[in-house]
């Protein structure tokens, strides 16, 4: 009796866990796949953002609806030491680990701009825990925007990285 227990114990587990694992895959896919598409309606006609304001281009993200949570910031170059470009995610790390437990793509838009960002970004972005939110918008919303790339836009299961 007690070894059908077990057994069903066993069963139910390995169940529930399988159960929640293709749960939150399907989750992610379900992101994705409701995220992208909008992106690559930005990605198409992303030269229009070249040279104006980031609100100019948050706008955008708020009309279709696309949630950035989080940032880093970046040099141009592996060896420059000023800030010229951050990424801005739009999903959270419980919603990565499925995604990189997959090897599936991460969306990402990263923005290069015209001139430097001012060095408090270092301390913005460590009070805050690297969490997007409207000081942030304030923060970068009269920079000049020169570059943007969408990142993991190919298809969740895509091998092709490549920006848009």
């Amino acid at each position: 009796m007690r070894s059908i227990f077990l057994k069903i114990l066993i069963i139910i587990s390995i169940f529930f866990i399988h159960h929640f694992k293709a749960q939150s895959v399907n989750d992610y896919i379900t992101f994705y796949n409701g995220v992208v598409p909008k992106l690559n309606t930005i990605a198409s006609n992303k030269t229009q953002f070249y040279g104006q304001n980031f609100s100019k281009f948050n706008t955008e993200l708020i009309n279709k609806n696309i949630n950035v949570v989080g940032l880093s910031y970046d040099s141009k170059t592996d060896i420059g030491i000023k800030y010229y470009l951050i990424r801005l995610f739009l999903s959270d790390s419980n919603m990565d680990k499925p995604a990189l437990d997959n090897k599936f793509q991460i969306p990402w838009i990263t923005i290069t701009f015209q001139d430097e960002i001012p060095s408090q970004i270092t301390n913005m972005v460590s009070q805050n825990h690297g969490e997007w939110n409207s000081t942030f918008i304030q923060f970068f919303s009269n920079m000049k925007i020169e570059k943007i790339d969408f990142i993991g836009v190919n298809g969740y299961n895509s091998s092709d990285w490549s920006g848009k």
